[in-house]
């Protein structure tokens, strides 16, 4: 009962007994796994059961949990002191590594979260154009910040609506939100108002309505009306950069967005995340320009040792096309189970990103992804987690694949997915 325990004792002190929302189980029901310690693609629960990981702290566990080297190097780190609230060394090193990892990025910015980086991402592109509208597309999260917890609209052009409670409506009136993959709506919106639009903000690989590719027309366009509008392009690759390709998600689809926010990975599991892009936009960041943003613990010494040093072992050779045919078993294997066993179900994968769905087909839009069976989802994932697999604890999120699952590990994923099939069809 330690794990019931923990969270009876977690909810007095802590709303809803987490630190982030969906830790709760609400979404699958039941008890929350408190999580002690975790090695290679394995962590283990403070009642000591041991489970196949794959949500990897949302990403940023590519190479595995406490990954020697990365460990070594955070060691080292923390023995010269914590945080220093001056500049060091390693900021520029990650900095000069990002920039040469990813080609659109010619000066970046280091912050502590993904939410810190694309509110930033924002306030540059308002800043730098002296406009106000932003568009975003319904599906799509990138982080907490008030301007971009928004829900669509009735119509095309209706503002965005907040999604949260103490979200103004003011703070969102300059928000559109269009549905993802579509073209069309984006066409209409810039004919109509293209000169208001400060930016749009994207997701290339969405992992937060579960995984959900754009596709390459959608996103060539909006680089096209960008371009002819003066409206400046973001990419919010917090979850998918490095993720899907070691130039990320833009690698793939050979676009370059104005803007570009990372996190997770280049944080090795320590919380840094960045925001960069054009040097001509940058510059108008403090203390060059007048976009103010400033963080007593951005490029924390600790953690950009633990990002440099994961970021160094992405780069072995052949490492994204093992951890791509890795991920692509995983998602083909469930697949063809589910299909053995008469289940309306599909899976999809892209890099080291796989995503799950009771639907005959994968789909590609957020309204798509709201008919799939989410009762069916939560329970294959008490199934699979009954059977020592955790998945990601809810229909809308995609799963992440290390460097340690081998193929001993995504066979006993598929044995366990084997029973859990037969048990949905009964």
């Amino acid at each position: 009962m330690r794990n019931t325990e923990l969270f009876d004792r977690a909810q007095l002190t802590t709303p809803g007994g987490v630190n982030s929302p969906v830790r709760a189980f609400r979404s699958v029901g039941g008890t929350p796994r408190f999580i002690k310690r975790a090695e290679g693609p394995y962590f283990w629960d403070a009642e000591d059961t041991r489970y196949i990981d794959y949500i990897g702290s949302w990403g940023p566990a590519i190479v595995g949990h406490a990954h020697p080297e990365v460990v070594q190097a955070v060691q080292t780190a923390a023995s010269m002191g914590l945080s220093f609230g001056a500049p060091t060394e390693g900021e520029i090193l990650m900095a000069e590594e990002i920039c040469k990892l990813v080609p659109s990025i010619e000066q970046v910015r280091l912050v502590s979260s993904g939410t810190e980086a694309t509110m930033s991402a924002l306030r540059l592109a308002r800043g730098a154009t002296g406009r106000d509208k932003i568009i975003k597309f319904e599906g799509c999260y990138h982080g907490h910040a008030d301007a971009l917890l928004v829900k669509a609209g009735s119509g095309l052009l209706t503002l965005g609506n907040p999604s949260s409670s103490g979200v103004p409506a003011d703070f969102t009136k300059h928000t559109l939100v269009l549905d993802y993959n579509n073209t069309q709506q984006l066409e209409d919106t810039f004919s109509s108002i293209g000169d208001q639009i400060a930016c749009i903000i994207v997701e290339p690989v969405a992992g937060n309505m579960n995984l959900i590719k754009a596709t390459p027309e959608f996103l060539q366009t909006m680089r096209r009306l960008c371009t002819q509008y003066g409206a400046i392009l973001i990419f919010d690759e917090v979850m998918c950069g490095f993720r899907v390709a070691l130039g990320g998600a833009q690698s793939l689809y050979n676009i370059k967005p104005d803007l570009t926010a990372l996190g997770k990975v280049i944080g090795g599991g320590l919380p840094v995340a960045a925001f960069g892009g054009r040097a001509d936009l940058m510059a108008h960041m403090a203390p060059l320009g007048g976009v103010y943003q400033a963080g007593t613990l951005s490029g924390n010494p600790v953690a950009v040792a633990a990002g440099l040093t994961t970021l160094k072992l992405i780069q072995a050779p052949g490492f994204y096309e093992n951890l791509g045919a890795q991920t692509s078993k995983l998602a083909q294997g469930m697949t063809a189970l589910a299909k053995q066993a008469g289940v309306s179900f599909c899976a999809d994968s892209i890099g080291g990103m796989f995503g799950l769905y009771f639907a005959n087909q994968v789909p590609s839009t957020f309204a798509a992804m709201m008919q799939t069976d989410k009762d069916q989802f939560n329970r294959l994932f008490h199934l699979m987690l009954d059977g020592g697999v955790y998945l990601a604890p809810s229909a809308f999120e995609a799963g992440f694949v290390s460097a340690q699952h081998d193929d001993a590990i995504i066979a006993a994923t598929r044995d366990v997915a084997r029973h859990a099939f037969a048990q949905l069809a009964a």
